[in-house]
């Protein structure tokens, strides 16, 4: 597993390592398995990623932010190495990839009902030295399904909520002009992922 091969403690004064710490998590390992437990659903405030502990629930967005805040703050207590601060070996990733009725079942019915082939869908993981660490759900993860992959790049976790929505929808609109046989505009292709959003839960 990419979080015990690349395991560090919890040591840091941090808001978001004291509350790791204050629920029994010493590490990053302990901490990944616990972010992996909570249920998905949409957090009160994506800009204050605590609310992760307070709403008991979390997206791709909060819970990868969370965790790459976690190696952010303790970067700084250990020697020089992997986990530094700014050291790209610990990055928060956006993906758009083909969310689809075989990678997720829930949204088959309605991308059916819509006539569309996937849906392009925006994601969140984080890169440990290189590798895929994908939290989202404990049985789902995008290593699962890499040819799905439209694109990616490194964002940090203030980006998880306005930038990332724009970054999507201009994705979409261009999606759109690439294919015209699709005959919706952005906003109601838009309205039809968030259908697909709420089949998640």
């Amino acid at each position: 597993m990419v979080a015990q091969k690349y395991n560090f403690p919890i040591t840091a004064s941090g808001k978001v390592s004291q509350a790791f710490l204050e629920r029994g998590m010493h590490d990053f390992a302990s901490a990944v398995e616990y972010i992996r437990d909570v249920p998905y659903g949409r957090n009160t405030d994506k800009l204050n990623l605590l609310t992760v502990f307070t709403d008991g629930c979390a997206t791709c967005s909060t819970k990868h932010g969370l965790l790459k805040f976690l190696a952010d703050e303790n970067a700084s207590q250990h020697p020089p190495g992997p986990l530094q601060r700014g050291n790209p070996d610990v990055q928060l990733i956006l993906c758009l990839f083909k969310m689809d009725g075989e990678n997720t079942r829930s949204v088959k019915n309605i991308l059916e009902r819509t006539g569309l082939p996937y849906m392009p869908e925006a994601h969140n993981y984080l890169r440990v030295n290189g590798e895929i660490l994908d939290v989202m759900k404990k049985n789902w993860s995008i290593t699962m399904f890499p040819e799905t992959i439209l694109e990616e790049h490194e964002i940090m976790p203030e980006q998880i909520t306005d930038y990332k929505v724009a970054y999507h929808k201009a994705f979409l609109q261009n999606w759109l002009n690439q294919h015209p046989e699709i005959k919706y505009n952005l906003e109601e292709l838009f309205t039809i992922r968030e259908e697909c959003i709420k089949a998640l839960y």
